[in-house]
């Protein structure tokens, strides 16, 4: 069973309570679980979030497509992930986070296609990056995620769930997902003001008329609209990630 877990809270540092902010009436969770219902090679779909009192509003939004709340630990989300795997039985897990509402469907396919025909223990479109950021996607089975759950011991392993095993090419089969055209410049995740706002500006600009808009509609629409891709440019790519593995260096553990 293909399981797809978005990982959310409502806590974040840089943008506390984003995932809850309205995007044309709807929170941005709630757009983003939307959007991912048209992925069909997804079996069952699931929430993991934390055990805090001040996650529990995104029950609410789960209800509204019948979808399952897991909710485990707040900062070892390695072990959230697993726990939420383990709950349903899930063989196959696609990892997603809550702070990407433009995820695209068809890419979310592709990437579980390039899983299972390749057999291999990882699959990513991230590893290098060509798609833009925010469309991450990365599959992998249950033993590959239970081995890393058994044996991560650094913080930047437990938050961020996957770098034991992408850190690790000798023990597990891993795979990329390579787009056509290098839009890795491209920042269509949610962890700024600035990200949001331009977020919005798409939502308002595509869904009106196709509420399915795909990656291409988006690359069209900014294109047309040249000063929106500004709103956001001056933010790199995996800061959090980036922010875990500087503590883990200071701790000594790198």
């Amino acid at each position: 069973m293909v399981l797809a877990v978005v990982q959310a809270r409502v806590s974040s540092t840089r943008l506390p309570g984003k995932v809850l902010k309205p995007i044309l009436g709807r929170p941005m969770l709630w757009r983003q679980l939307e959007r991912l219902q048209h992925a069909s090679r997804i079996d069952r779909l699931m929430v993991a979030t934390s055990d805090q009192p001040d996650d529990r509003q995104l029950l609410a939004i789960c209800a509204d497509f019948d979808v399952p709340c897991f909710c485990g630990s707040l900062d070892d989300v390695l072990d959230r992930i697993y726990r939420a795997a383990q709950s349903v039985g899930a063989d196959t897990i696609v990892r997603l986070t809550g702070d990407c509402p433009i995820i695209d469907a068809e890419v979310v396919d592709i990437v579980i296609d390039q899983f299972q025909k390749s057999a291999c223990d990882y699959a990513t479109n991230t590893n290098p990056p060509t798609y833009p950021d925010g469309l991450d996607v990365e599959v992998m089975g249950i033993d590959c995620l239970e081995t890393a759950w058994r044996e991560a011991k650094l913080i930047s392993e437990r938050e961020h769930v996957t770098p034991f095993i992408r850190n690790r090419p000798e023990r597990f089969g891993i795979t990329n997902c390579t787009n056509e055209a290098d839009l890795s410049h491209l920042r269509w995740t949610v962890d700024e003001p600035e990200d949001f706002d331009l977020i919005t500006r798409i939502f308002e600009g595509l869904y009106p008329k196709k509420p399915t808009f795909s990656m291409a509609d988006v690359v069209e629409y900014l294109e047309d609209h040249p000063q929106l891709s500004k709103l956001n440019s001056g933010f790199r790519r995996n800061e959090g990630l980036n922010k875990s593995l500087t503590h883990d260096k200071t701790k000594g553990c790198l």
